[in-house]
């Protein structure tokens, strides 16, 4: 059974200032639950309707009817079960290797997708503008698949943290050279801007390499990618130029 506090809690989590306040965030279905499980994540509490197939301590466990968990859940359609964890501390980044940086990404299913994106080719730190939605959104959880746990992401000052940076800084922008004629590098780091300004221009002046992906379409009237979308065709490019290196 899961108790008008915990609803009242469970539900606050949804808003980053009650995650930040209670150091908590959630996540949904057996699947993503058991990945953050693996991953060594701090479970607090798992409420869910089946309970004969966990195996973490029953202290933990709440058994509750799918009534309940429509309560609790943030999804249309709920699954099974809701695993509340605990935030872990900050990482720091390790700036080597190839790093992505997102300049004010805020759509919630961009930032899930990009990060399994990132797990799928192997690209182990993200670096978010200050400004970037919250990794611990529900809908950012849910959009990764549980790629959230192996993938370190790191919040900070952008500018600051690319000033001084030894890796060569790539930028993607409509009138950059066209990425399937560069060669391109085993590290680096590849940004990506917001969904509708793009990079920033304090951003942009940091910029080492500007590339671009070419629209082959006749009419040529389609403004831009999703950013995830051109995050995909970027980092698969990226990982082929060094594969065929």
């Amino acid at each position: 059974m899961v108790s008008k506090n915990q609803i009242k809690l469970i539900t606050s989590l949804q808003q980053k200032k009650y995650r930040k306040l209670h150091q908590l965030f959630f996540v949904e279905g057996k699947k993503v639950i058991q990945e953050f499980l693996d991953a060594k994540y701090e479970l607090q509490s798992l409420f869910t309707t089946d309970a004969s197939f966990w195996s973490v301590d029953s202290n933990k466990i709440h058994a509750i009817t799918p009534g309940e968990l429509k309560k609790i859940s943030a999804l249309a359609t709920p699954n099974t079960c809701l695993g509340l964890f605990a935030i872990p501390a900050d990482k720091r980044a390790n700036m080597s290797g190839l790093i992505l940086a997102l300049d004010d990404v805020r759509d919630p299913g961009n930032l899930g997708t990009i990060i399994r994106l990132c797990d799928w080719f192997g690209v182990e730190t993200i670096l978010c503008s200050e400004a970037t939605v919250d990794i611990y959104n529900p809908k950012v959880v849910q959009a990764t698949m549980g790629s959230l746990s192996r993938v370190n992401v790191v919040y900070t000052n952008l500018e600051k943290k690319l000033i001084g940076n030894k890796l060569p800084v790539y930028g993607t922008f409509m009138d950059g050279q066209n990425v399937y004629n560069e060669s391109l590098p085993k590290e680096g780091i590849i940004i990506m801007g917001n969904e509708a300004n793009g990079i920033s221009a304090n951003i942009e002046k940091l910029v080492n390499k500007r590339i671009a992906i070419p629209r082959f379409g006749n009419l040529q009237l389609t403004e831009s990618l999703n950013v995830a979308t051109a995050t995909a065709i970027i980092l698969s490019e990226f990982k082929r130029s060094v594969n065929e290196m």
